[in-house]
């Protein structure tokens, strides 16, 4: 996630890039274009990069760059870069970088719904299909919408919200919701956070299936790395760091998946990645440049010779 006006600059490059290790010639994956601020920095360094962005604004304003860089740009989520890297006849790479979360170009866009600074229509799918953020919020029971402000959100009073949510329908503005938020809340002109934050990253995360897609992105990187491949993966809060660092501990020998979606590793198994490196976060010249990179961390960990479970690849 790059921030405006330096959306060409991803948070923590230098350290992903670090991190990554990359060699002239080797395939890298990442996995999350945006902007095409990682993959041009992997393009630099020599990579031959296969960037995925699920966004079709993504995809259609960055073939440009990504023609110019020879990054190879293609339409789809992340969690199926095994089959679609297969269909290219690329079935293993060095590395693969993950940077997770909404991006810049989606948040700065009102026309997108992603974000309550400008009103805009309430949208808020990064694929711009199926499901959006107004068909859930003016059909969902109460009660769900409640769960997915709590687990999603971790919104401490989601059963009041979702109640004014529900007493407030039909809404079809991001403006609208963040009114109901904050009359159900309380509002001051000085409070520091916006009470309404939480209640949009938790529709955001419910409507685009985010933290699904995090945990099999995660798998579908295990399966295509090379051994001594190398994984980066920034997350933005504490709901994807701890997906993250649960699945690098289960899978550098370490105990519990934290994750229903995550396959049980069978006793015995040999661990998939070597111990992490330690997690790294911005230092404070990159938070006065980038703001929205304070709550950024990156986790990463280099791929064992040890195989997969066996299964089909993610398609």
């Amino acid at each position: 996630m790059s921030a405006s006006p330096d959306r060409h600059i991803p948070v923590l490059i230098d350290e992903v890039l670090d991190a990554l290790a990359i060699n002239p010639g080797e395939a890298h994956v990442d996995g999350t274009f945006g902007a095409g601020g990682y993959s041009s920095a992997m393009a630099a360094k020599g990579a031959k990069v296969f960037a995925f962005d699920r966004d079709p604004d993504a995809i259609r304003e960055g073939q440009g760059l990504a023609d110019e860089k020879g990054i190879t740009l293609i339409a789809g989520e992340f969690s199926r870069m095994e089959a679609l890297l297969a269909e290219r006849g690329v079935t293993s790479v060095a590395g693969v970088t993950l940077d997770i979360g909404v991006s810049s170009m989606q948040l700065d866009r009102a026309e997108r719904g992603f974000s309550f600074q400008a009103d805009g229509p309430l949208d808020m799918t990064m694929s711009q299909s199926g499901m959006n953020a107004a068909d859930f919020l003016n059909n969902a029971p109460e009660q769900e919408i409640a769960d997915v402000l709590y687990l999603y959100g971790e919104e401490p009073r989601s059963r009041r919200v979702a109640k004014a949510i529900v007493e407030a329908r039909p809404l079809e503005r991001t403006g609208q919701l963040a009114s109901v938020v904050r009359r159900a809340l309380g509002h001051k002109p000085h409070d520091k956070k916006d009470p309404a934050t939480r209640t949009f990253q938790a529709i955001r995360i419910h409507v685009n299936r985010e933290l699904e897609e995090l945990e099999r992105g995660l798998e579908a990187a295990e399966a295509i790395l090379e051994e001594g491949g190398r994984l980066a993966v920034v997350t933005f809060h504490s709901l994807e760091d701890r997906i993250v660092k649960q699945f690098l501990r289960k899978r550098s020998g370490g105990e519990g998946s934290g994750s229903r979606h995550l396959p049980e590793k069978k006793a015995g198994d040999a661990p998939t990645f070597h111990k992490p490196a330690k997690a790294v976060r911005p230092g404070e010249a990159e938070l006065a440049r980038n703001p929205r990179a304070r709550s950024a961390t990156l986790r990463s960990a280099i791929r064992t010779s040890a195989p997969v479970s066996s299964r089909s690849p993610r398609s």
